[in-house]
């Protein structure tokens, strides 16, 4: 399976996500292509069985604009978009956590619910990772055949 793992990471938050996401698909044996939003050319997403699109989440809740530059970058909602983000609770609680990634997520009427990680994801937030990823990728071989 070839996947795409697209994030922004400001804090390294949502790099260590992608970090962890890369390692694990390489596991389980995915072709994995790393584009750094904002930083790297653009993509060209009808490549990938999978994107996976991280993003922190700004202010009060809002998306970044390098991420909002992504999107049009893109150009239309391809339909193998999953989404993850970091945030922290302690900034707006339950309502703001991770509110870009869910933004996103609704946006691209994604099939996969959102990965919303605390911060960083090191300790016991390394096996939801896993598992987030493990579920995406079994749903999409299923899809697939």
């Amino acid at each position: 399976m070839r996947t795409l793992i697209a994030y922004l990471s400001y804090s390294g938050n949502t790099l260590e996500v992608a970090e962890l996401m890369e390692e694990k698909l390489k596991e389980m044996d995915c072709i994995v292509e790393v584009h750094r939003i904002g930083i790297d050319p653009p993509i060209y997403p009808e490549k990938y069985d999978i994107i996976f699109l991280g993003t922190f989440t700004w202010a009060q809740g809002a998306t970044p604009d390098e991420v909002k530059d992504f999107v049009l970058e893109i150009g239309y909602k391809p339909a193998n978009i999953a989404v993850f983000g970091t945030g922290e609770t302690q900034f707006g609680g339950d309502e703001l956590f991770c509110k870009a990634a869910v933004k996103l997520a609704r946006f691209y009427e994604s099939r996969w619910e959102v990965l919303k990680i605390e911060q960083s994801p090191r300790g016991s937030q390394e096996i939801k990772v896993e598992r987030w990823i493990e579920g995406v990728l079994e749903s999409e071989k299923y899809l697939i055949g």
